[in-house]
C-alpha cells in the first residue's frame, strides 16, 4: 500500500465487478486503491491495473476496522463492492455471508461518516426475495423466506446493509447511494460459486453436459458488466442520487433453459442439455425466484443510460474472453 491520496477506494477490487470498475476509473485518469481479501477475488483480475502508476492495492478484509479506517482516510470516494458472493457459497457458509455483508458494510459506513466522503453501496436484486410484484420497483415490498433456510440470509443481510446505509444518510448526512444490481455478467466472471452463465459456457466449451437447475423456466435479466459500471459511475456523480436506492439491470428476460440453448448454439458445442431438479443440485428446502425483472425508470431518469446489450452479444463476449483471455 502506497500512502498517498486516492480519488477512489474500491472494496472487493480484485473481484469480477471490482476489477472492471478499477480499470474504468484508471482509464478516466483517477487514482485508485483496491482492497480485497482474495477470498473470491484474484490478483490475476488486476493484471492491467498494476501496470498503472495511479493504482495500488492492499490485501485485507473489510472486517478489519483499523484497515478500513486507514484506507478510507486516504480516499475521497468509496465504491463498496466487497461481499459474500454466489448461491453455493451462501448456502455453505451462512456465517461468513452475514458477517462479511453486515459487519463489513458497517465498518465502511462508520469510517466514511468520520471522513464525510461519498459512498456507493452495491446491493442486489436478491433483496426483493420472492416478491410477486414484478417488475421490481425500489419502493416495493420485499418478501423473504423463513430464517431456517440459509438461502435467505444473503438477501436479508443485504437488506440490512441498505437500511444501515440509509440510516447513516438520514442521521449523519452521509452522502450514500445504493445500487441494486441485477444479474451482472461478462469477462472474468467465474462459475466457481454457482454463477450460471460462466458455468454454462465452461460446460459447453469442455463438452460436458450443460446442467440446468430446476425446470429451466425461471427467468433472469442479464447485463454486461461494462454497462453496469457506467450506470453506477453516472449515478455516483449525480448529486440527485444521494440517499436513493436505484435498480441497475437489463429488462430483457430470458429463461435459464433458453440461456443454455443459446450458449450451446453460440459455442457450437455438442454438449447435451440436462435438467437437474433443485433437490439434486442444492440442499433440502432450497428456494429460487421464478422471475427477476427490474423497473429501471429511476435509473433512466437519473442517468439517461440503461444496460442495453442483448443476451447474444453478452454470451459472445464471454465466450471470446474464455477462449482468448486478454
Amino acid at each position: 500500500l502506497k500512502i498517498r491520496k486516492y480519488d477512489y477506494l474500491v472494496t472487493g477490487g480484485a473481484g469480477f465487478i471490482g476489477s472492471h470498475y478499477c480499470e474504468s476509473l484508471l482509464r478516466d485518469g483517477k487514482i485508485v486503491l483496491a482492497l480485497d481479501d482474495l477470498s473470491t477475488g484474484s490478483l490475476a483480475n488486476l493484471e492491467k491495473c498494476v501496470e498503472n502508476d495511479n493504482f495500488s492495492y492492499v490485501i485485507g478484509s473489510v472486517l478489519d476496522d483499523s484497515l478500513v479506517n486507514e484506507t478510507i482516510d486516504i480516499s475521497e470516494i468509496v465504491i463498496h463492492l466487497a461481499a459474500a458472493v454466489g448461491v453455493e457459497n451462501i448456502i455453505k457458509q451462512p456465517v461468513d455471508t452475514i458477517e462479511i455483508n453486515v459487519r463489513g458494510t458497517e465498518n465502511i459506513l462508520k469510517a466514511a461518516s468520520k471522513k464525510n466522503c461519498k459512498v456507493l453501496i452495491a446491493s442486489t436484486s436478491e433483496v426483493y426475495g420472492k416478491s410477486p410484484d414484478i417488475p421490481f420497483r425500489e419502493n416495493g415490498d420485499i418478501v423473504l423466506g423463513p430464517t431456517v433456510r440459509s438461502r435467505w440470509s444473503y438477501a436479508c443481510s443485504k437488506a440490512i446493509d441498505e437500511f444501515l446505509s440509509l440510516a447513516y444518510h438520514k442521521e449523519r448526512n452521509l452522502k450514500v447511494t445504493i445500487a441494486r444490481l441485477f444479474n451482472t455478467v461478462g469477462p472474468r466472471q467465474t462459475g466457481r460459486y454457482g454463477m450460471v452463465l460462466p458455468r454454462f459456457i465452461n460446460q459447453a466449451l469442455s463438452g460436458n453436459p450443460i446442467t440446468v437447475y430446476g425446470d429451466g423456466r425461471q427467468t433472469r435479466c442479464f447485463s454486461l458488466v461494462g454497462e453496469v459500471i457506467k450506470c453506477m459511475q453516472i449515478l455516483l456523480e449525480n448529486p440527485d442520487s444521494t440517499g436513493l436506492v436505484v435498480n441497475i439491470g437489463s429488462t430483457q428476460e430470458v429463461t435459464i433453459l433458453e440461456l443454455a440453448k443459446k450458449v450451446k448454439e453460440i459455442t457450437e458445442s455438442s454438449s447435451e442439455i440436462i435438467i437437474v431438479p433443485y433437490e439434486q443440485a442444492y440442499p433440502k428446502d432450497f428456494e429460487d425466484m421464478r422471475r427477476r425483472k427490474p423497473d429501471i425508470s429511476r435509473l433512466r431518469n437519473l442517468t439517461g443510460f440503461v444496460p442495453e446489450a442483448d443476451i447474444d452479444r453478452i454470451i459472445q463476449e464471454v465466450v471470446e474472453y474464455r477462449i482468448n483471455p486478454r
